[in-house]
């Protein structure tokens, strides 16, 4: 316990010796730095190899947002840097944001790994001290500057791809919510209407019952001054219809 607090306190007493000797310029060059960074790629905002490990990942945020913290550096965008940091840190504390970085870091590595078989087809020499040596000189290569700097370049463009995907799909999703919206919206206006009018028949509906009323009350008395027809006699008053009279011999 006592040896733990003890490398604590010497991590501290580093840290500050180093801020003491760091000068406005270095503060300000890691501040364009983080910002002209490659923004889908938090290891690039931290500086960080894609091996690290989340204690790596803690260690050097805190050295790089204190350097870069606004009450310490007098840069005019040191808020902005010293919140990318705390973004990226976010992301890759992340389980799943990390994994999907790494698994993108992975398909960039399989892909410089198929041209690179391509080449060494066509580079006999390379070839042969690659199966002589048994798989220690593709190790060495991928540990090399040449192959970091590839990758690094291969899982941007890979992770940009990505992005412009997710961007599009979202965008169709946003469509499609939208059509549907409208959809809904003209669904609720045509209930609307049709409520709106049914509503108005019903309001009108003593007015049409009165108007029918009268209507066949004035069907059933002769107007004022009307003169009607005489009714026609038949020779059978049971029947319903008019029959002409039957003249007698």
């Amino acid at each position: 316990m006592g040896e733990a607090s003890s490398n604590s306190t010497d991590d501290d007493l580093l840290l500050k010796n180093f801020f003491a000797e760091v000068s406005e310029v270095e503060r300000d060059n890691e501040v364009n730095r983080i910002l002209t960074c490659f923004k889908l790629n938090p290891f690039e905002h931290l500086n960080l190899p894609f091996g690290a490990s989340p204690e790596d990942i803690k260690r050097q945020y805190r050295k790089l947002s204190l350097l870069v913290h606004p009450d310490k550096c007098k840069h005019p965008q040191a808020k902005e840097a010293f919140g990318a940091l705390a973004k990226a840190q976010q992301l890759l504390l992340d389980q799943q944001e990390r994994d999907y970085v790494l698994s993108q870091v992975n398909a960039a590595k399989d892909e410089l790994r198929m041209k690179r078989k391509k080449h060494l087809r066509k580079d006999t020499a390379s070839k042969i001290k690659s199966l002589v040596e048994e798989g220690k000189y593709d190790q060495m290569y991928e540990q090399s500057e040449e192959f970091q700097h590839e990758l690094k370049l291969k899982v941007r463009e890979i992770l940009t791809e990505q992005e412009w995907r997710r961007r599009k799909m979202q965008m169709r999703i946003s469509e499609e919510q939208g059509r549907l919206k409208k959809d809904e919206e003209e669904a609720k206006e045509m209930w609307k209407r049709k409520r709106e009018h049914e509503e108005q028949w019903e309001g009108t509906r003593e007015q049409r019952v009165s108007s029918w009323r009268d209507f066949m009350k004035s069907g059933k008395k002769a107007k004022k001054g009307e003169i009607r027809p005489p009714k026609l006699k038949t020779e059978d008053p049971n029947k319903s219809y008019v029959q002409r009279p039957v003249k007698r011999g």
